[in-house]
This record gives C-alpha cells, sequence and structure tokens, in this order.
C-alpha cells in the first residue's frame, strides 16, 4: 500500500534543531526554534502555572471525559483573555483546542463549512503553518503584501489596495499581534482603517492571537482584535497559550466566534463541536486546566501577569542591545528596526545564502528567511553576534 508514497518534505525548522544539536562548536547560537528561552537558554515553566499544576493534583478525583468543548470554564475566561474583562459574551462562543493550531483548524474547518468558496487572504509573509492548515480544510487562499523586508516596515497602502479587491465575505486572516515571522505589527491607527475597510467590504475577520503579552503588554496587544469585535457584526479567532504561559508542549488553545447574535452563534458552535468530533474528539485537559486555575485565581494571575511581563521586558531589551550592536558593527541604521518591532521574532533581511555562511562560518542558527528567535538573542555577546552578521552581508 505505501510503496508509491514519497517522502514529505522535511519541516526546516526541526531539520534546523537537529543540526544545531549535532554541531560541536562551543558558542553555538540558536536563534531558529520558536520558543521563549531565559538568560540560560531554557525555557522553564511559568511559576503561578507550576502551583496550579500543584493545585490540579491534589484536586483532581476524575479523568473522565469533559465533552467536545473542554473546559467550559477555561472558555470562559479564554474569551474574556482575548475579548476584555467587559466583553458581552452572549454573542462569543469559544472551545477548547489542541494548541493553537489546533484552533486555526478548528476555525478553518467552520469555515468550509460556512462558505465553501470563500477566498481566505494572508500576510506576505505569514507563519509558515497558516497556509497547510488552511488547504487542509479545503479552503482556497490569497495572499495580501504585508512586509517590506529593506525597511522592516509594514506595507500598508499595499496591503488595504489589496483587501479592497477581495469580495465580500471573503476572510481576512490577521496576526493579532506580534507578527510572525516578521515582528512588524499594525499601530493603532491602522488598525481603525483595516476594521472600517472590513466593514465597508464585508469582510470577515480572522484574528491569529498567539503572542498576546509579549508585545506591547497584555491588555494593549488586544487592541486590534477588540476594536474589531466592536465594530464588526461577526469574527473568528485562534488563541493559543503555548507562549504567554508556557505550555507548549500541553497543547492548549481555543476556537472562538462572535457572531450577530446568541441564536447565530449555538449553531456556529454546534458546527465547530461537531467538526471537532470527526477530527480529535475531545482536546487534552491538563493545560487548559492549568490555564483556567491561574486565571481564576486572584494571586495567581497577579503572579502570572508578572512574569509575562518580566519576559516580555526582556525581549525589548534585547531588541535594543541587538539593534545598537549592529548599529556600531555596521557602522548604519540598517538594523534599526530591530528595537521598534515587537514580540519574539523580526526578520533580519538577509538572503538564504547570507543565513547558511552564518551557520557554516559562526555557528548561527537561524531559518532560511533570516527570522530570528529575539530571546534566544545571547545577551553577553551582542557585539560578536552583530559581527558575525555584518561580515555576510555583501
Amino acid at each position: 500500500m505505501f510503496e508509491d508514497l514519497q517522502p514529505a518534505p522535511a519541516d526546516k525548522i526541526l531539520a534546523l534543531i537537529g543540526l544545531y544539536r549535532a554541531d560541536p562548536r562551543p558558542g553555538k547560537v540558536d536563534l531558529g526554534v520558536g520558543v521563549y528561552k531565559d538568560r540560560d537558554g531554557k525555557t522553564p515553566v511559568m511559576r503561578a502555572v507550576r502551583e496550579a499544576e500543584k493545585r490540579l493534583l491534589e484536586g483532581q478525583d476524575t479523568k473522565t471525559y469533559l465533552g467536545l468543548a473542554g473546559d467550559t470554564a477555561f472558555n470562559t475566561v479564554m474569551a474574556r483573555l482575548a475579548f476584555g474583562p467587559g466583553a458581552d459574551l452572549s454573542r462569543i462562543r469559544a472551545a477548547q483546542a489542541p494548541g493553537g493550531s489546533g484552533a486555526l483548524r478548528l476555525v478553518a474547518e467552520l469555515l468550509k463549512r460556512t462558505r465553501s468558496d470563500a477566498t481566505v487572504w494572508v500576510s506576505d509573509p505569514t507563519w509558515p503553518n497558516h497556509m497547510p492548515v488552511m488547504r487542509a480544510a479545503g479552503l482556497r487562499i490569497r495572499e495580501y503584501p504585508y512586509f517590506d523586508a529593506a525597511s522592516g516596515a509594514v506595507r500598508f497602502d499595499a496591503m488595504l489596495a489589496a483587501l479592497r479587491a477581495a469580495d465580500s465575505g471573503d476572510v481576512v486572516l490577521l496576526h493579532g499581534c506580534c507578527h510572525n515571522p516578521t515582528g512588524a505589527n499594525l499601530d493603532a491607527v491602522q488598525w481603525e482603517a483595516v476594521t472600517d475597510l472590513i466593514v465597508e467590504r464585508g469582510l470577515l475577520p480572522f484574528v491569529d492571537i498567539a503572542y498576546q503579552g509579549f508585545g506591547e503588554g497584555l491588555e494593549a496587544d488586544a487592541l486590534g482584535l477588540r476594536l474589531l469585535a466592536a465594530k464588526v457584526p461577526e469574527m473568528v479567532v485562534a488563541s493559543s497559550c503555548s507562549k504567554n504561559f508556557a505550555v507548549y508542549r500541553d497543547r492548549v488553545g481555543a476556537a472562538m466566534v462572535l457572531a450577530r447574535d446568541g441564536a447565530q452563534a449555538d449553531v456556529a458552535m454546534s458546527q465547530m463541536l461537531s467538526a471537532a468530533r470527526a477530527m480529535y474528539s475531545m482536546p487534552p485537559d491538563h493545560g487548559a486546566a492549568a490555564v483556567r486555575i491561574v486565571l481564576e485565581d486572584a494571586t495567581l494571575r497577579a503572579d502570572w501577569e508578572a512574569e509575562l511581563e518580566e519576559m516580555r521586558l526582556r525581549m525589548l531589551r534585547l531588541r535594543v542591545a541587538f539593534a545598537e550592536a549592529l548599529r556600531r558593527q555596521s557602522n548604519s541604521d540598517r538594523f534599526d528596526f530591530i528595537a521598534s518591532h515587537r514580540g519574539m521574532f523580526s526578520r533580519l533581511g538577509l538572503t538564504e545564502a547570507q543565513v547558511e555562511r552564518l551557520r557554516a562560518e559562526h555557528a548561527v542558527y537561524m531559518v532560511g528567511d533570516s527570522r530570528i528567535n529575539v530571546a534566544g538573542l545571547p545577551e553577553d555577546g551582542m557585539d560578536d553576534l552583530a559581527k558575525a552578521v555584518v561580515s555576510v552581508l555583501d
């Protein structure tokens, strides 16, 4: 049966992990893998999450199924985290999903059932897994211009021009904050303009918010999503807890729908749960339960927010330090945009050949499009890293 199968293309990031691990050179630098790292290069369990897990272990008395929607209390707190503490939940429904990727696929399945002929517009570039997830659900994809590699800025006028050509009923996939892979984000004025265009053209916003709290702050990072929710009749959201709760392997996410009214929200929810039943039935419980405990307990939530802010501020310091080191070593402002970007990633604007030289000659590992994980920057080796980058420039 399997003799005619061809090997699937290797995942570039996973392949990069293997190369890095096999490299015996001291001082090698890993800027590829998309997980938060502390000063020691570790991805620790957050304090509040660890305490929540202790409480869960002590208090949980069954492992029976929770149902297709997962932990309903988790769904409620996630909806409030995204839409705001004062959000009207009568029009919002949420379903726990296996990570942000699971939430994206669940929403994609709902979109396929809702309007199978709709086109999903994604930013150029976007997170590499967006397209496979949408295509796996049978959706059509088009790209809108987003990032100017030369300046490190958003191509906002070109973005709006492209979206004005979208048909009514098309879907616009937007990064809620901390754009992956570029780190270049819409400001408040631009979010307002995008929202107005979406309303004018009758488009459906699809917000992927995977890094809430990593950019400008927990509440500020939800600004765009909340501006949309205040003006559009309908929208869909995929939320992830992998980064801001550091529960990567526990696969914690939520798929959310904002509908015109409660009755339509219920119908949409029923279709999402039907899709979940066909794909994985019920989501894993442990990580979502820990997140729910943190968000429901005032003391744990305060500690989580404090640690999250520490992580955010550390990444900002690393951004500034790296931009300054590159300015010193290159004697130019070419890389100043790194300091103004937000989130865990930025693109340096290097060619694949230059990225390969960094790996071969300097043991610096990054994705081929020159996306770097800011959290992996070496605090005590910024000038050495900057020298390496400058040495491969044409």
